[in-house]
């Protein structure tokens, strides 16, 4: 071969040679892995026996204005429970009526000489208060007397208190025609008041359960909002208990 031409081979196979080393199969590759996204929030069910006693407080959102009484959502919590729980007992009082604002709920718990003995208490208060135009440092005085009202019933473990937030009744048909032009000035009050119950939930290590956008959905999805246009429907109920059933099973199994 002659030399100059050596020199060319020599050449196309050193080019030949750095390109298939510079093209790497996929294995070898260097690979960003990809990013963890965290499941949802699941509890493992660990099994418990005996009875347990479940307290509910509330108005028209907890008593289930304008649908059965096993649509509501303590109920259905309580039927969650009894599957998940079949060796179990479960026994449910609901203390509340459509329109109680927190000065009415505190009176009706004054009335009644309750066992402080509950192994769970769900509170969903404060719609009325915004509603009625009550002056927000009511709320501000009453819901934290509430709270604690809810901790002594529940024997006095703040563990077993779960707290909802207020639905957004601007997100249904009542709330666009009977409340014209409010729908803005609903949600930021209501938010106030949600934001207020939060933050002392937090603080004082009390569960919190927020369900305000599952309501939020009710216009863009009219199956979440009850026959009267208005409260949250059976559907919508049934959402509230799944978002609130890892902290209850976490109270119950503790």
């Amino acid at each position: 071969m002659k030399p100059h031409f050596k020199q060319i081979v020599i050449v196309i196979l050193s080019i030949f040679l750095l390109s298939c080393s510079s093209e790497e199969t996929p294995s070898e590759m260097a690979t960003t892995p990809p990013a963890v996204i965290p499941p949802s929030t699941q509890v493992p069910t660990i099994p418990i026996s005996g009875s347990v006693n479940y307290l509910a407080l509330g108005d028209s959102y907890t008593i289930g204005q304008s649908v059965c009484e096993t649509c509501r959502f303590p109920e259905q919590l309580k039927a969650s429970l009894k599957a998940i729980y079949p060796q179990a007992g479960f026994s449910l009082k609901i203390i509340a009526t459509t329109g109680w604002t927190t000065t009415n709920l505190i009176s009706a718990l004054n009335n009644q000489n309750l066992n402080p003995g509950y192994d769970l208490v769900t509170l969903l208060i404060g719609v009325n208060n915004q509603y009625q135009g009550r002056d927000f440092s009511i709320y501000e005085k009453e819901f934290p007397e509430l709270v604690n009202k809810a901790i002594m019933l529940a024997k006095g473990d703040k563990k077993n208190v779960i707290v909802l937030s207020i639905p957004d009744y601007a997100y249904t048909p009542f709330g666009t025609t009977q409340m014209q032009g409010q729908g803005t000035k609903i949600s930021n009050e209501i938010n106030q008041y949600n934001t207020f119950a939060e933050n002392y939930c937090t603080i004082n290590g009390v569960n919190f359960t927020s369900i305000t956008d599952i309501t939020q959905k009710g216009l863009e999805n009219p199956s979440l909002v009850a026959s009267d246009g208005l409260h949250p429907s059976e559907a919508a109920y049934k959402l509230f208990v799944e978002r609130m059933l890892p902290q209850v099973k976490m109270a119950l199994q503790d």
